[in-house]
Formats: C-alpha cells, structure tokens, sequence
C-alpha cells in the first residue's frame, strides 16, 4: 500500500464501526449481547434491605411528637367557627393542633402539676411560634391558671 493512499473498503468499514459504536453486518461483535445483558439486570428490580435498626416504630403515643419532650400550650377564646366547621365552645373541651387529624383525642397532662385533661382536635393552630397546642380556655383552665397563659405540656393520643 502507498503512503497516503486510502486503505481499502473492508477495513475503512470496520474504523468506522469501531469510533461510531456500531458494528458492521460483516463485523461479528459480543458487545450487542453485552448490551443486552446490562439491560436486562437495570430492568430487574434490585431487592431492598429491609430496615434493621434497633429504633421502634412510633407509637401511638409519638404520633405528633407528645413524647418527644414537653412544649408550650396555650389557650384561645374567641372566634366564630373552627377549622372542621363547627362552632366554636370556649367551654367546651378541644384543642387546636398543626398536623393531627380532627377528632383526635388527647390526653394534655401539666407537667408543673400533674393535673391532665381530655380534649379532642376540631380547629387548626397555634400559629405562635415555640407552640404545640392551642387550647379552649376550660380545658387550659382544667389543668393550670389562666393567668399564666402557657403552660408547659405534653399529650399523648387516646383515641
């Protein structure tokens, strides 16, 4: 062959095949077969561990975080209706949380006095910041002073 002269069809066929990615008809290749092979184990679904950690699931008691330590509850006495839509009963005993679906039923212990009162979830809130409950001015009354105006509280589902 020549210096500078193009080599012949067969094998300008196979160096295009090769910098392309495609193999000719009259090249036989495993990578087609390779690349099915690969497809195959991406389209299997790769099985998952499953959890083994020591922590339990939360409880019922957990749910919403009533264990997780005490926080602030306050009390509220006016407005029209509650978030469920009813209307709302400053004497009536209910409470105002963020995420709890209504009609939940908490117990809401004082942890200064051990005093604890039933309520059960029918409006949405508090909205004041370091807050978990916002309860109606008998049930806060049932359990701490309405002059203190927060009392420090935890809850744990009932019902």
């Amino acid at each position: 062959m020549r210096v500078g002269a193009s080599p012949p069809q067969k094998q300008r066929d196979v160096a295009v095949a090769a910098t392309s990615g495609s193999a000719s008809p009259s090249q036989s290749s495993d990578r087609p077969d390779e690349r099915a092979d690969r497809s195959e184990i991406r389209a299997a679904p790769t099985p998952t561990a499953k959890p083994t950690s020591a922590s339990p699931k939360p409880t019922k008691t957990q749910a919403g975080g009533g264990t997780n330590g005490p926080c602030q509850a306050s009390f509220y006495s006016d407005g029209a209706r509650t978030a469920n839509g009813e209307p709302f009963d400053p004497n009536g005993f209910t409470a105002a949380h963020r995420t709890l679906k209504f009609n939940t039923m908490l117990r809401v212990t004082n942890v200064a006095n051990g005093k604890s009162v039933i309520v059960r979830v029918n409006d949405r809130g508090p909205y004041a910041a370091g807050r978990c409950l916002d309860l109606t001015r008998a049930a806060f009354a049932a359990i701490a002073s309405l002059n203190s105006g927060v009392a420090t509280v935890r809850y744990e589902v009932v019902g």
